[in-house]
């Protein structure tokens, strides 16, 4: 299977600590790098991961809190400076448009490649993206600010061939695609060889959901059900439930309880309130009501 990876630049809430970078993380599906959201201090993150930050050609903000964008100029900048021409993607709230813009007209001037905006209505579930191999879903939020996550998901590839078969029948190599794609094969006797014998099954569809600041959504895991891989902001834990309430964000235990109701594979715990200087009473939290579940680190790599 190709790779399909989440790399974690930040994993911390809004006040910066020596502990956690504000958030940020590389999505790397299918040899293509996606960053979502650009928080301060992203760019020095890129270097150390050695993820070749050069070919991120798409950036999705879930919204306009500076923890979650700070990070975006600079980042733009520097690609600038590293004498980048092709395009780049920004996927953000409608309202950042004029912002981003006049932050560029201001820092980046003889910028020398194209900056191209594309605003999102984070109350629809929208495709913002699509290509051959995945396309990227808004996910709508509850937050202070208009806020959404990001679904990732990868389109369903073909069978894989059965090498040994296919020479034990002599089957040409010009019907290789046509036996991919759910033709039997006919010997010269007229033997039917039915294409379950010529081929093992493709393999599994995976799927990736970034859900960033938000309140707790009930709701939430029917547009999640069956994700194989879910991020969900885990600010604080249940001493803080009061704070999650009035700040519009989430518990440890109300993301394990999104990720249990939507039967998703493994959940990755973030967004930690700087109060915490040790999060596994929030690992804690959420493993008593979904067992696999797992706290984000910067520089961590998890295989969705």
């Amino acid at each position: 299977m190709l790779p399909f990876r989440v790399h974690i630049l930040g994993c911390g809430s809004a006040l910066p600590t020596l502990r956690h970078h504000a958030s940020s993380q590389v999505v790397e599906i299918r040899d293509k790098l996606f960053l979502v959201d650009c928080g301060e201090g992203c760019q020095m993150q890129l270097r150390r991961s050695r993820l070749g930050f050069t070919k991120i050609n798409n950036i999705f903000i879930s919204h306009l809190h500076g923890d979650h964008c700070f990070g975006l100029i600079g980042l733009i900048s520097t690609l600038g400076m590293l004498g980048r021409t092709a395009p780049l993607n920004v996927y953000a709230p409608s309202d950042f448009e004029s912002m981003l813009y006049a932050q560029i007209d201001t820092f980046c001037g003889g910028l020398g490649y194209e900056v191209r905006f594309v605003p999102l209505d984070t109350e629809v579930k929208t495709i913002i993206y699509d290509d051959r191999s995945l396309s990227v879903e808004t996910i709508p939020l509850n937050h202070r600010v208009p806020c959404c996550g990001f679904l990732f998901k990868e389109k369903p590839t073909l069978p894989h061939i059965r090498r040994d078969m296919i020479d034990y029948y002599g089957i040409p190599e010009s019907q290789i695609n046509n036996i991919k794609n759910g033709m039997d094969w006919v010997m010269e006797d007229g033997d039917v060889i039915p294409n379950s014998r010529l081929v093992t099954p493709a393999d599994p569809v995976r799927s990736y959901a970034y859900c960033s600041d938000t309140k707790y959504m009930p709701q939430l895991s029917q547009a999640l059900r069956g994700v194989t891989t879910l991020y969900h902001e885990s600010t604080y834990g249940e001493d803080n439930k009061k704070n999650a309430e009035k700040y519009y964000h989430s518990t440890a235990s109300q993301a394990a309880t999104v990720a249990r109701d939507a039967n998703v594979g493994q959940l990755i715990l973030g967004h930690f309130s700087a109060r915490y200087n040790d999060e596994s009473i929030l690992l804690e939290e959420a493993k008593s009501i979904f067992a696999n579940a797992f706290l984000a680190k910067e520089m961590a790599i998890f295989n969705v």
